[in-house]
């Protein structure tokens, strides 16, 4: 079963759908900075699988300063107990307030593009259905 897990976000005014992840803490590696946003967005551990993609261009970005530049990193992860994750059947089951947060998983047959926010996870998107492997869930 291929299915991929998105948050459906409310931050800065602006209702949001991406894939989970977070900002790299001065002095941190990759994988730290992973498992350390799923278990803060999450709350459980993970097993990586693999690196899955890296952005290798320049994308500006509203939420950082001009002095500063997005790049972004893609694993492929399985949940170690994906039971115990609080999920919904439908986006943005929230109240819109500043930092609400909900998870849902969704097949990568149904999905498009335009069911995701931010132009990168779209391209990851894209780059997924074109590998078109089997992802752990």
């Amino acid at each position: 079963k291929k299915e991929l897990l998105l948050t459906d976000e409310f931050r800065l005014g602006i209702r949001m759908t991406k894939f989970p992840g977070g900002g790299l803490k001065f002095g941190e590696g990759t994988i730290d900075c992973l498992r350390r946003e799923i278990m803060e967005e999450i709350g459980q551990d993970i097993e990586i699988v693999r690196h899955f993609y890296t952005t290798d261009y320049f994308r500006p970005t509203m939420h950082l300063k001009t002095t500063q530049q997005l790049i972004s990193i893609y694993y492929c992860v399985k949940l170690l107990n994906p039971n115990t994750l609080k999920v919904s059947d439908k986006p943005f089951d929230f109240k819109d307030k500043e930092g609400a947060q909900s998870f849902r998983w969704v097949s990568l047959e149904r999905i498009n593009e335009k069911d995701l926010t931010f132009p990168i996870d779209k391209h990851v998107l894209q780059l997924l259905k074109a590998e078109n492997r089997d992802l752990p869930r």
